[in-house]
């Protein structure tokens, strides 16, 4: 992992997983990204709320510990894409039970048609 964890060492798995996808913009970047492809732009579009500031610090942040891959193409102007790693594919499919679980239990007719579910 790439970036500075919190010290000490983890309690757990979930411990060390939350500590990967902590914070309330992660989770949904994952989830923007395991749908398709994005540019910095698509992903401000499909997570709305994020700014500008948090969304690059999370995609460094993931980038760093190999969740994201951040691909810069040979363009004028650049054009910089970001797509999920196998490891974050894997991630993805972690969370998917936590998803499967808030739609059961939290959103039970509350379901908002208009914006994504992760």
């Amino acid at each position: 992992m790439g970036t500075v964890r919190r010290p000490g060492a983890y309690v757990c798995g979930i411990d060390a997983a939350m500590d990967v996808v902590g914070g309330k913009w992660k989770v949904l970047i994952l989830w923007a990204l395991n749908e398709q492809t994005c540019r910095f732009g698509e992903l401000r579009r499909l997570v709305p709320g994020v700014t500008e500031k948090v969304l690059a610090s999370h995609l460094r942040e993931l980038e760093a510990d190999g969740i994201v891959h951040r691909e810069v193409h040979a363009e004028v102007p650049p054009r910089v894409e970001y797509s999920l790693t196998s490891l974050g594919v894997s991630l993805n499919d972690a969370l998917a039970p936590l998803g499967a679980w808030g739609r059961e239990n939290i959103l039970a007719g509350s379901v908002d048609t208009h914006q994504p579910q992760p």
